[in-house]
């Protein structure tokens, strides 16, 4: 495995990449620390979940809606939700005090009936 440092990586971004696409492993380093793992993005990688993987964190971060994300990991909307449940990462966000909106429309409905 090769190792770039910060530096390395603006200068020999090229190096980087064809190694990548020769199946080699890189490891990138800020003052002496690993920061950072290249890996080649081959079929090997994808049979690995690192689709899932990406949909759910991109998903997680807002970038990309549930549909997106799902679409992107090549799962059903309900397969995506069981990989966010595996990853702890919530399907569903209420912002604040929305949750209590909810709440109390949800009772108020139910004593009607």
């Amino acid at each position: 495995m090769e190792t770039y440092t910060v530096r390395d990586l603006r200068d020999r971004t090229g190096e980087l990449i064809k190694g990548a696409e020769a199946g080699h492993l890189a490891l990138m380093t800020k003052h002496g620390r690993p920061v950072i793992v290249a890996l080649p993005f081959d079929q090997k990688l994808l049979e690995q979940g690192v689709m899932v993987s990406l949909a759910v964190r991109l998903f997680d971060e807002g970038v990309v809606t549930q549909g997106q994300a799902a679409k992107l990991a090549g799962l059903s909307l309900a397969e995506f939700f069981a990989a966010c449940a595996s990853h702890q990462v919530p399907v569903v966000r209420y912002e604040a005090g929305e949750l209590d909106v909810e709440l109390k429309a949800f009772d108020a409905d139910h004593r009607r009936r």
